[in-house]
């Protein structure tokens, strides 16, 4: 008995366009409300539910200007920083430039495609670890199974809602911030352009290795290990103290000031929670 077929399988480039043009535009419009100042009629909003959209940067693949547009708005809405490509070449120049926490990549691209952008990606120290999600509107099982074993960590056909789409990235990014072991046994733990390398006490951020001392080390590990948690300047002292020397609060303020420094833009994870002390906020 032959197997049936899912509508959507059997839909060209052109209906998949204007199903997805709909659904975005129904979507923009959700996120306005009715315009007559009911906000139950709002969407459930994917910011601020467990991560920080603002601290991400996602670069998006799409030669399709009107989708891209769509797309991009919708995620920036959202909070995400968001740069755009239309072509291979431009993907990978972006990439390599801007080091985004995600590609949201369409596999039919002029130019290279979307597996080149990933081959040559993946083969670069610089861009090796950046999450890719692959968007396509190919059914076919082989293209699936192709780019999620040797390249992609998630797979996307079109037409979807944007809903799912939100979800996917968040998904993708709490995997990007959680502690982990890289395949050589080293303990790790990534939030952004920062990664945390426990076994090594080293640091790096946008794959570059920076300066710590041990106290700026130690104290960045106590906030990371425990994302959004309030630590009182008090937790944070006895966790840093040395027992050849006093530290008072005013050295952990010195000390926090002086990692946020270190770390750049990625400074605005370690939060000043007035009165009481500091937090990671991810």
């Amino acid at each position: 008995m032959a197997k049936k077929k899912s509508p959507l399988a059997i839909l060209n480039s052109s209906e998949i366009r204007i199903i997805m043009t709909l659904s975005l535009w129904f979507y923009k419009i959700s996120l306005h409300g009715t315009g007559t100042g009911d906000t139950k009629t709002m969407p459930h909003r994917y910011r601020g539910a467990s991560l920080n959209n603002d601290r991400f940067k996602i670069l998006f693949v799409e030669d399709e200007l009107s989708l891209q547009k769509s797309i991009a708005y919708i995620l920036e809405k959202e909070g995400f920083s968001i740069t755009t490509a239309r072509t291979g070449e431009e993907a990978v120049q972006l990439a390599r430039k801007e080091n985004p926490d995600l590609l949201l990549l369409d596999l039919m691209l002029p130019g290279i495609d979307g597996f080149e952008v990933c081959r040559i990606l993946k083969r670069d120290p610089k861009t090796a670890d950046i999450f890719i999600i692959m968007l396509t509107g190919k059914k076919m099982v082989e293209d699936i199974t192709k780019g999620l074993s040797e390249f992609a960590d998630d797979y996307i056909t079109k037409p979807f809602e944007p809903a799912i789409l939100i979800a996917r990235i968040h998904a993708i990014l709490r995997r990007k911030m959680k502690s982990c072991t890289q395949p050589d046994g080293k303990e790790c733990m990534q939030f952004g352009p920062v990664t945390i390398d426990l076994n090594a006490r080293e640091v790096r951020l946008n794959n570059e290795p920076i300066d710590l001392t041990k106290t700026e080390f130690d104290l960045l590990v106590l906030l990371a290990r425990k994302p959004n948690m309030v630590f009182s300047r008090t937790q944070v002292l006895e966790y840093i103290r040395q027992d050849d020397y006093d530290i008072t609060d005013r050295i952990v303020d010195y000390q926090v000031s002086g990692l946020r420094k270190k770390l750049g833009d990625a400074g605005r994870f370690i939060e000043t929670v007035r009165g009481i002390g500091y937090k990671f906020k991810v």
